[in-house]
């Protein structure tokens, strides 16, 4: 049902532009704090949609619960047009699972277009002796309970990869759930845990680069240009587990479907651009784009996927 709902309404802005003015204004609400990778990228594409369609984009950075107060303003805006959102897909596809939101993300957000993934690395910290994550996970059958996984808390993309993980190979592997990534990362150096796992940021790959913290593998579609030697958790046969973060642009639901077909065309105009292709991937960051049907059923996909997992593992938000 879910997934009828969103691809059906995506079909249907597809459907049907027309000629329609774009509001001089437009803002993006950003579901996260200023200075951030999401909002660097944010910003970039606002900065490359301004000059696109001559008009003036405005960020709002909304943060909080996970993506979902960005979200819910976002559900709750005028659908003139005016507004649009920039967010993972997590508020959509996982937090739904986990409580109830203040907006109905089936029926109050109309998915625009697909911006980039954010890939999950495996990272081995000084606590760690195993070279590769095949070895990682023979550490943990020979010690059941001694390898320790941090992530940034109950119900994150890293907490969902590590029950994929367990669930594929019946080890029974520590927990170590952190709110934030500042203390998360000092004790990943201190050697507090053996094994993390974190979305990609300039800050981690110079600790990689350094020598400090080794990555095992990645939650990604193909290996990272900047870590070719790093195999993805589908190559190492744990196809569930090989997930990322899915960042993308959504409207009110209610937005006009011309307005909707053309923010879709020009956000994968701004894509397409070599300087922004090089922000994303300075930051291992991959851009993706599509249209807002193929956008609209991997939502859904991941909407009924993560139902699953989360029931099968029992994961309690906090």
């Amino acid at each position: 049902m879910q997934k009828r709902i969103w691809v059906a309404a995506a079909l249907f802005a597809a459907g049907g532009a027309q000629a329609q003015p774009v509001p001089k204004t437009i803002r993006l609400i950003v579901a996260y704090p200023a200075g951030g990778v999401s909002d660097v990228v944010a910003r970039a594409l606002g900065d490359r949609l301004a000059t696109q369609l001559g008009t003036t984009v405005v960020v709002d950075n909304r943060a909080g619960a996970s993506g979902a107060i960005g979200m819910d303003a976002v559900a709750k805006a005028a659908p003139d047009g005016a507004t649009l959102g920039f967010s993972a897909i997590s508020p959509l596809v996982l937090s739904p699972h986990l409580g109830k939101l203040p907006f109905d993300p089936l029926k109050d957000i109309a998915p625009v277009a697909s911006v980039m993934y954010s890939p999950v690395l495996l990272i081995a910290t000084p606590a760690s002796k195993a070279k590769d994550f095949r070895a990682l996970i023979a550490d943990a059958k020979a010690q059941p309970g001694a390898v320790r996984w941090a992530t940034s808390g109950p119900a994150s993309l890293g907490h969902i990869v590590l029950e994929q993980v367990k669930a594929a190979t019946g080890v029974d592997i520590t927990h170590v759930p952190y709110k934030g990534g500042g203390q998360q990362l000092n004790d990943a150096l201190g050697g507090q845990f053996e094994i993390l796992s974190s979305n990609a940021s300039p800050t981690l790959t110079s600790h990689i680069q350094s020598g400090k913290l080794r990555p095992l593998a990645v939650g990604a579609p193909a290996r990272l240009e900047s870590l070719p030697q790093v195999p993805t958790l589908g190559e190492l046969g744990y196809s569930a587990a090989n997930i990322n973060s899915v960042f993308g642009v959504f409207a009110p639901a209610a937005t006009p479907p011309a307005l909707i077909a053309k923010y879709n065309a020009e956000i994968n105009k701004a894509l397409a651009s070599p300087e922004l292709r090089a922000k994303l991937t300075a930051t291992d960051n991959v851009p993706t784009g599509g249209t807002p049907a193929a956008f609209a059923r991997e939502i859904a996909s991941e909407f009924e996927g993560n139902g699953r997992i989360v029931k099968a593992a029992n994961i309690k938000a906090d």
